[in-house]
């Protein structure tokens, strides 16, 4: 019985594949040429399968509880803010904000916590201009840099200030102060919640820019300093217009001059116009987030700030604390706190400020 040749079955059943190039005649392949063509049409099969594939879907935002933190107590006006933005946020969104509250170190416990918190656009700080723009120039030895570790999202709102005295001093406007700051050096205090806050650096731009010098009296917080004025241990301070109103109201304090003209105090003249145009300090309240947020994720939650603060219930709640909203992009806010930065930078140079 002649033996049959199984070669071509087992070629068959164990997959071999010939060399691509190998004599046609030992395995049976097509010619080399269309060989190539073989394989030049898989792959552009398989490149075909990856390109239609459906791609993975992104994660919503927000995809949970999303937090602001808050570098002072509950009461202030930077908390006040930010739990308008986590109610009106989180009944557009659908999803819950919340308000956490970190005080300590003048605001910087809270800072580091948000710099420090995952970039996932889940946790954003809730500061004032005090932390993001005087505080980088005023402490040396933080463990983390508000313009390396954090990045702007939306300025927020500006809270006019103004500079109130004591009915007991005789001067009723702003050149009547200098004058009279002037004629008895030294003679004239004024108190602040501490050296660095807004209202320090407000009197140090009209000392600078009026060649007069005053005496400073810091307290240990914005309460303190107000006392301090309505019992007239203190001639003058500044605060923003919401603290100082319900005082001027009843005629235990007097306006001198405001860094915005308000409706709450229509007749007080800006520094500007009192002739001190260089006397540009006041309080703002402002959202930035974990450097490393996802840029969409920062200009969505500006673009959700922006919309929120100008609907007629978040404006009249604003409007109602003295709070003017601002509409900066993320580049424009960005612009803007590092002008800041510098200017500060400057004046604590210049005035030899440091922190108490």
């Amino acid at each position: 019985m002649q033996r049959r040749d199984n070669s071509r079955a087992n070629v068959r059943l164990h997959g071999r594949i010939p060399r691509i190039g190998a004599p046609a005649s030992r395995f049976g392949a097509p010619p080399p040429s269309r060989g190539r063509e073989l394989v030049v049409t898989l792959a552009a099969a398989a490149c075909l399968l990856v390109a239609t594939a459906p791609a993975p879907a992104q994660e919503a935002w927000p995809a949970r509880t999303v937090r602001l933190v808050v570098p002072s107590s509950p009461g202030g006006a930077t908390d006040t803010y930010a739990r308008l933005l986590a109610q009106g946020l989180g009944d557009a969104l659908k999803r819950q904000f919340i308000v956490d509250n970190r005080p300590g170190a003048s605001g910087n416990v809270g800072a580091e916590i948000a710099a420090r918190s995952a970039p996932d656009g889940h946790t954003f700080l809730v500061a004032s201009s005090a932390s993001l723009s005087v505080g980088p120039s005023l402490y040396k030895n933080l463990p983390f840099s508000v313009e390396r570790d954090l990045v702007p999202v939306a300025r927020g709102v500006l809270s006019p200030m103004v500079l109130t005295a004591h009915p007991s001093v005789p001067a009723k406007t702003l050149p009547a102060l200098v004058a009279l700051g002037k004629r008895e050096v030294g003679s004239l205090t004024y108190g602040t919640p501490g050296a660095g806050t807004p209202s320090n650096m407000a009197v140090k731009m009209l000392e600078e820019a009026a060649s007069v010098r005053f005496t400073h009296v810091p307290y240990k917080g914005a309460a303190p300093a107000l006392v301090g004025l309505l019992r007239g241990e203190i001639a003058f301070m500044g605060s923003d217009i919401n603290t100082a109103l319900p005082h001027v109201q009843s005629k235990k304090l007097w306006p001198i001059a405001a860094s915005h003209r308000t409706s709450h105090l229509p007749g007080t003249p800006t520094f500007a116009e009192a002739g001190y145009p260089a006397v540009e300090a006041y309080p703002s309240f402002s959202v930035v987030a974990p450097t490393g947020t996802p840029p969409a994720i920062v200009q969505r939650m500006s673009a959700e700030i922006v919309r929120l603060m100008r609907t007629p219930s978040l404006r009249e709640k604003l409007d109602a604390r003295s709070l003017i909203p601002v509409f900066d992009t993320p580049d424009e806010f960005a612009a803007v706190l590092k002008k800041e930065r510098v200017k500060y930078a400057e004046l604590i140079r210049r005035n030899k400020i440091v922190a108490e």
